[in-house]
């Protein structure tokens, strides 16, 4: 499975972003993220600082697109060959310039592709 940066990841076991990390570990897919707040959820080390993380083949985002701003060169620089934008986090500025850097861009929900063999 491709390996998945969750960015906006929280330790609050009724977010989407910490459903995701629960669902894409039990999937075996190899895990990290970064969020406010250090911790753990499912065996995965949440970090609260842009680590350069290498060979991030998926950042599923879960952050509005105004607190994305900080974060558009560091994913850029993570080289990913695709971000998933899950609901609430559309942006148009971003998908433009990831695709200038030849990213694939997915407006989809993380949680329905691994549901439904789409991830």
């Amino acid at each position: 499975m491709k390996k998945t940066l969750v960015v906006g990841a929280s330790l609050k076991p009724n977010r989407y972003s910490n459903i995701a990390i629960q669902r894409l570990a039990a999937y075996n897919v190899e895990v990290e993220a970064i969020g406010l707040r250090k911790g753990v959820v499912a065996g995965v080390e949440i970090a609260a600082e842009k680590i350069p993380f290498e060979n991030i083949h998926t950042v599923t985002l879960y952050l509005n697109p105004k607190r994305q701003e900080e974060y558009y060169n560091y994913i850029i620089s993570l080289k990913p060959k695709r971000v998933v934008f899950n609901p609430g986090t559309e942006n148009p500025e971003f998908y433009e310039l990831l695709r200038s850097e030849r990213v694939e861009v997915e407006v989809a929900c993380t949680l329905v592709l691994l549901s439904t063999n789409q991830y």
